[in-house]
């Protein structure tokens, strides 16, 4: 299963990737990023559609699982959290 985690330049989004060791994990930001980093790049939370976006970003990649580490982010994904869940999307959120 595909696993992603927003906010890929916080120190945070690198401790949970070696937690979930066995995953594939891919990393992603909406922030511009330099191609060498191979950092996904994700729709802006800002956007109206955001969640619509990031879902269809989900079903292309293969994504099951969304750790949304941006508080902006995380409140979209929230908003819309039943719309992930039928499609097999799990948003999770941490404390």
């Amino acid at each position: 299963m595909n696993v992603l985690i927003t906010a890929a330049t916080s120190s945070e989004a690198h401790r949970l990737k070696n937690q979930l060791a066995g995953n594939t994990v891919i990393l992603g930001d909406y922030q511009e990023m330099p191609a060498f980093m191979q950092i996904l790049k994700l729709p802006n939370p800002a956007s109206p559609s955001y969640a619509h976006e990031m879902l269809t970003l989900c079903l292309d990649k293969g994504i099951g699982v969304v750790y949304a580490l941006g508080k902006e982010e995380l409140n979209n994904l929230l908003e819309a959290e039943q719309l992930f869940t039928e499609f097999g999307i799990e948003v999770v959120h941490r404390p």
